[in-house]
């Protein structure tokens, strides 16, 4: 038996026809070494097809060409084997694109969180009135951030670790994850949800890359999730020496008021690729050319789950049998 919001099982129920093998879960977001976990239930879908994907998004009012209800908040468990070949190049960066933003959304809201939770532990020490849980709280975001000082004693160190703890926009993030997985067809991405070309140096729990020279020890990493990916990312760019940069300019735009857009701070990538300069301008290319610049804008709907009913359907239909899907109330943007 299926469980799903009233409005959203009649739509399922127009689309039942299309039988795609296609898995959705209300879970928790596995966000390891952050507290910074589930501020609502978001459900994970594990599409075997494109199509099942796509008929997802059409269920929720999902279109990448209008997203001013906002993105319904949900986990892409994995990029659908067969999306560089059962639709066209236009109906394949679409997908792609409505596939990670919301995830992209999800990882910026927590960095949020993280970035308003450590400005209110900074203002109680002002007044002296922080806690042990403060400061235990603060050695461990510092620690992720890959931090060295202490934020409470050092005015350099607080400094540099709220330069560290911002979110990174949306438009930045799609450019690379397609750029550096052609599209969810890589290797990497299709075997280990790796999107990014990320490395791991413990031998064994990673993909061997092919012609890795003869010595190396390095692999390519593996996530239990895009998500996990996309997430980790976010961080590489936040604490890595080498985007430096990224986040000075990033700095530089808040402190002036201008929007931190995604093209803007694709100048802090010149060592992200041996290319270096051209890499850049091939990102900001992509921002240009796919007109991502209005995913720096985009907000996540706020999820609905009270209102729910029940929906028999037998066999591999629409969606899995065993599992079930929240809705969505109309957005809620806290910050237009």
């Amino acid at each position: 038996m299926f469980i799903y919001p009233t409005d959203l099982a009649r739509k399922v129920s127009l689309l039942a026809p299309v039988l795609l093998a296609f898995t959705v879960f209300l879970a928790p977001v596995s966000v390891p070494a952050t507290r910074l976990v589930d501020q609502y239930k978001t459900q994970t879908i594990t599409p075997e097809t494109t199509a099942g994907l796509q008929a997802f998004f059409k269920a929720l009012d999902y279109s990448w060409m209008q997203f001013e209800n906002g993105a319904p908040p949900f986990i892409l468990g994995r990029i659908p084997a067969d999306i560089n070949s059962t639709v066209s190049t236009v109906s394949k960066k679409h997908t792609f694109f409505m596939g990670l933003l919301p995830m992209i959304l999800l990882a910026n809201q927590e960095i949020k969180g993280e970035r308003e939770e450590l400005l209110q532990i900074l203002k109680r020490h002002k007044t002296r009135s922080t806690t042990t849980n403060d400061r235990e709280r603060l050695e461990e975001v510092a620690k992720r951030y890959g931090l060295r000082g202490h934020p409470l004693t050092d005015h350099r160190a607080r400094s540099r670790l709220l330069q560290r703890v911002d979110t990174i926009p949306p438009a930045l993030v799609l450019a690379q994850a397609a750029n550096e997985s052609s599209w969810g067809t890589s290797r990497f991405a299709q075997l280990g949800n790796n999107l990014f070309g990320e490395w791991t140096f413990k031998p064994g729990t990673g993909i061997v890359p092919v012609g890795r020279p003869p010595g190396e020890t390095y692999e390519v990493r593996k996530f239990s999730s895009i998500y996990e990916s996309i997430r980790s990312y976010m961080n590489n760019l936040n604490r890595h020496g080498a985007y430096r940069k990224l986040r000075e300019i990033r700095k530089a735009l808040r402190r002036s008021g201008q929007p931190t857009a995604g093209r803007a701070l694709a100048e802090g990538l010149l060592k992200y690729s041996q290319r270096g300069e051209e890499y850049i301008r091939e990102i900001q290319a992509m921002i240009r050319q796919n007109k991502l610049a209005r995913a720096d804008t985009a907000f996540l709907r706020q999820p609905k789950i009270e209102i729910l009913t029940s929906i028999s359907m037998t066999g591999s239909g629409f969606f899995s049998t065993r599992n079930r899907l929240i809705g969505h109330l109309p957005p809620l943007r806290s910050n237009p």
